[in-house]
């Protein structure tokens, strides 16, 4: 009874130690998976990074990627078994013709299965608390900052892990038990040595998936204005997606049989055994290569955005604040105005400061569809082929723009100067704006630094220029009609430089926002007012790009190990099919040379081929992704290029450091 108890357990151990060569790997990535969930839970739980800069983000950003990471952990890991189950056919087939029934099969699974989850959940949930301290200062580093912390055990994490590789293994399980359940030995041992069968050419798919990548790349070239971009990037994405996995399924066969056809060239040793090699295992290559491509994208897309995001902090927080102290309110009458100055001069007086660069102003910024010369009122509710033409029309005081640039502007009624970067389209002497024509007195294509910092965008916005406060007054009006609760606020703006360090300008923005913004004797605020600074933007930025940063680096490495997987995997299963087709051309007498260089060409286009694909996939979305980053206020398109470059060519090191391992095991096998 003992031995009847231990046999099955004893066996799955046995299976697993024969079969290491396969289920280390898969095990390995099933720690390591297990790991960096339960990091990303505990991280996101940790009371910790609700004390820092940006930590309520954070933690949000932690929970979305968290959920990302489960739906990553129970596709990819489903899919990685089916290769392991792929490579055991032939022994589960004998297992089942020396007398084990499918039952007996179903219980070796089943305590396979449970060696893999309990090695999964221990050794997997043991790193991840080891390295949950590492992680959680990792990012306080990041922050720039420090908050003392005991050591942090969270019991959601323990319990999310537990259960998110309980559901997955069961269903691995499942999967495992229905593959050999309606499947008789002979069947197996067939599915062990078939090879593929030549597939056919679908020209309707290959077309389909040339016209979604057409469709994907044309969003990422044509469509301009940043709002447009952000509201259609996972729609380029996902046609890009698919568009990839049709062209390496249907595309490449089509391409190979074209191959084929060319005479001179597929009638080659090299060429004849490599082209035809791939094309009668394309259809399960193709897939596995789309994979590869696709997770490539997104490790690049991802690690060479959020590190544009952390090393650009400094131009982020410049280019919120045209001063190094900027003042903000919403009453923005020439009253107001005047004593916000005195009593912000006042108080600085007191702290023996004096500002200097002043400039102040009164700006109303509202969202406009250009259509030829005309600006009309959109925006609310604007349809996703008008999104390309939304832009932010700033209005603006000749007086003020007089006070904030030191140019004179003479204006007339009627009359508008325009400043911003699409202007010089307006050619025809005038524009009309939501209804109301103004003739244009000048143009000018760089917006001015205040109003430049203050869009963002500024690559779609408008500056107009009007004669007074008159004409201000109507647009306001006019854009208060047409957008109701949605209509945009008129503020005072008012900068100035004091000089020194960034903690002394940091305690200056603080100081004037408790005293101008503190509470009266009746409860009012003393002046309705907010604050902010190049160095309180530094730190704002610096908590929230440093964690998305970390988040980034963290999926990253996920979906990096998920293509280094899925690239050994593919050797090792490549390996094995080409192992008895080698032998057969040795004894019809190709040389050693000719063999080991068919070997070479096929390995090295199966293996960069994605490589390749997904290094056009970040060319092409690279000016879309410049204008996604321009929402963050991130406009050094110089330093996101020095990044993007920088991570492809790591990325690179890292696929050919890959690609010489595996291809080892691939020659090891086929030899």
């Amino acid at each position: 009874m003992n031995n009847q108890t231990f046999f099955y357990p004893k066996l799955a151990l046995s299976n697993i130690r024969k079969n290491g060569r396969v289920y280390v790997p898969y095990l390995l990535t099933c720690i390591v998976t297990a790991a960096m969930f339960y990091i990303i839970c505990s991280l996101a739980d940790n009371p910790g990074i609700g004390q820092v800069i940006g930590g309520g983000i954070v933690r949000a950003a932690l929970s979305m990627a968290g959920g990302v990471v489960a739906l990553f952990a129970v596709i990819f890991l489903f899919y990685t078994n089916s290769f392991l189950m792929k490579q055991r056919r032939r022994e589960i087939a004998l297992y089942n013709i020396l007398g084990m029934e499918k039952r007996h099969l179903a219980r070796m699974l089943f305590w396979e299965t449970a060696c893999a989850g309990m090695a999964t959940l221990v050794l997997g949930l043991g790193f991840g608390m080891l390295l949950d301290k590492l992680m959680f200062l990792l990012i306080l580093r990041m922050f720039g900052g420090g908050v003392p912390l005991d050591f942090y055990l969270s019991g959601k994490a323990f319990r999310n892990t537990g259960v998110l590789f309980l559901v997955i293994f069961l269903l691995i399980f499942a999967n495992g038990v229905r593959q050999i359940q309606f499947k008789s030995p002979m069947e197996l041992l067939q599915e062990s040595r078939a090879g593929e069968r030549e597939p056919k050419t679908k020209w309707p798919a290959a077309l389909l998936g040339i016209v979604c990548l057409g469709a994907g790349y044309a969003m990422a070239l044509f469509i301009k204005n940043p709002v447009a971009a952000v509201a259609l990037f996972f729609v380029a994405a996902a046609l890009v997606v698919i568009g990839t996995y049709f062209v390496f399924t249907a595309g490449s066969i089509a391409f190979l049989k074209l191959l084929r056809s060319r005479r001179g060239y597929y009638y080659k040793a090299s060429h004849f055994i490599s082209v035809s090699g791939m094309l009668y295992r394309m259809r399960q290559n193709a897939v596995g290569l789309a994979n590869i491509c696709v997770l490539s994208t997104m490790v690049l897309v991802m690690v060479s955005s959020s590190l544009s995001l952390y090393m650009g902090i400094d131009d982020i927080a410049r280019a919120e604040n045209f001063r190094e102290i900027q003042l903000t309110s919403e009453d923005y009458s020439e009253e107001a105005g005047t004593r916000l100055k005195a009593l912000t001069g006042e108080i600085l007086a007191e702290e023996g400061l004096s500002p200097s660069g002043e400039a102040s102003y009164a700006l109303l910024g509202f969202s406009v569809l250009e259509q030829g010369n005309d600006l009309t009122a959109g925006g609310k509710e604007a349809s996703i082929l008008e999104m390309n033409a939304l832009r932010t029309l700033y209005v603006m005081t000749a007086e003020d723009y007089g006070r904030l640039t030191g140019e004179s502007l003479s204006l007339s009624a009627g009359e508008a100067f325009l400043a911003g970067a699409p202007g010089s389209r307006f050619r025809e002497g005038s524009v009309t704006v939501m209804g109301r024509e103004y003739r244009i007195a000048g143009i000018k294509k760089k917006l001015p630094d205040g109003v430049a910092r203050t869009a963002g965008n500024n690559t779609y916005s408008y500056l107009l220029v009007v004669n007074g406060r008159e004409e201000f007054e109507e647009l306001n009006r006019m854009q208060r009609e047409a957008y109701g609760e949605y209509a945009s606020t008129t503020e005072l703006i008012y900068g100035f430089d004091v000089g020194g360090s960034e903690k002394l300008q940091s305690q200056t923005a603080d100081l004037l926002f408790h005293r101008l913004a503190g509470k009266t004797e009746d409860g009012g605020a003393e002046l309705p007012v907010s604050v902010s600074s190049v160095a309180g933007s530094r730190e704002g930025s610096l908590g929230i790009f440093g964690g998305l940063f970390f988040i980034g680096v963290f999926l990253g490495v996920l979906f990096l190990m998920a293509t280094v997987l899925i690239i050994y995997y593919k050797q090792l299963s490549e390996g094995h099919d080409d192992a008895a087709r080698f032998d057969i051309m040795k004894k019809v007498g190709m040389s050693g040379r000719e063999i080991r260089r068919s070997i070479h060409s096929q390995v090295l286009t199966v293996f960069f081929l994605p490589l390749a694909g997904a290094g056009i996939h970040v060319a092409v979305a690279f000016p879309f992704l410049t204008r996604v980053l321009s929402l963050f206020n991130m406009h050094n398109v110089t330093l996101f290029a020095v990044c993007t470059a920088c991570t492809i060519a790591v990325f690179g090191l890292f696929y050919l450091a890959v690609y010489r391992m595996t291809a080892r095991v691939y020659y090891r096998i086929v030899r």
